[in-house]
């Protein structure tokens, strides 16, 4: 009888911890969020599938560490326009799955996904204004002074890359000014710099040649890849083509 009861009450026991543990809620793991890639400035527009990217000098990786080990580096100046101008036509920015991205930018990681170079954002101390016609006046004044904004972001070990892209808006038919900073600061020669711009209409202008006066040892590439703002969104085929025919990567 004692071992009947015994039985009894831990059966009661067992029936009443299972109930109770049915009660708890259930943890589950919820993956982690991905962002959508950052971007270039300058001009255009859309929508797009984000590339996959490996910093070389801010973001995921250490400063002008890579995880490809590749030779390339891919380093571009952006300023996506925040608010004033739609991501559809006309504005230096590409919405890509919700994220706005710079058009340089997003050209530069089209660069890198058929590359595999490191990607390095050229970045300044101070900040560009947001807005279409602000960002416009201060570009302007900054090229009648003559400036070189300082820089917030250093390439680490150069000596690991041999072929440089390098990409920028076409401002007021010229570099943007940390451009000549950039320039000015690093020694290029032996290596190739190929370039690559978002315009509104000008194309390179003359900015290569500049680029060939500021880095005189330095083989500059002069079939640059020049994309409308106006077609960014869709310009991964160009990107491909125009990488294709290149020598300096063949």
């Amino acid at each position: 009888m004692k071992r009947f009861a015994a039985f009894f009450l831990s059966a009661i026991m067992i029936f009443a911890l299972t109930g109770c543990s049915a009660n708890q809620p259930q943890a589950t793991q919820v993956p982690a969020a991905t962002q959508a890639p950052a971007a270039p400035a300058a001009t255009d527009a859309g929508s797009a599938e984000a590339p996959a990217t490996t910093e070389a000098g801010n973001a995921e990786a250490p400063a002008g560490e890579a995880a490809s080990g590749s030779d390339i580096l891919i380093a571009y100046f952006s300023v996506p326009e925040t608010d004033g101008v739609d991501t559809v036509g006309g504005a230096s920015r590409v919405a890509v799955d919700g994220a706005v991205l710079g058009n340089n930018q997003y050209v530069a990681q089209l660069i890198q996904q058929e590359t595999g170079g490191d990607l390095f954002r050229i970045e300044t101390v101070q900040e560009y204004p947001g807005s279409h016609d602000p960002l416009l006046d201060f570009a302007w004044n900054e090229r009648a002074d003559n400036a070189r904004p300082e820089l917030a972001t250093q390439i680490e070990a150069l000596d690991r890359y041999n072929v440089i892209f390098l990409g920028y808006p076409n401002w007021n038919a010229d570099l943007p000014m940390p451009l000549y900073t950039f320039l000015e600061a690093y020694d290029f020669s032996g290596k190739t710099i190929i370039p690559f711009t978002v315009h509104g209409g000008s194309g390179f202008s003359r900015t290569i040649q500049t680029i060939q006066e500021l880095q005189p040892g330095a083989t500059v590439v002069t079939d640059g890849l020049s994309v409308s703002r106006n077609s960014v969104a869709g310009a991964q085929g160009e990107v491909s083509a125009w990488l294709a025919g290149l020598d300096a990567i063949a």
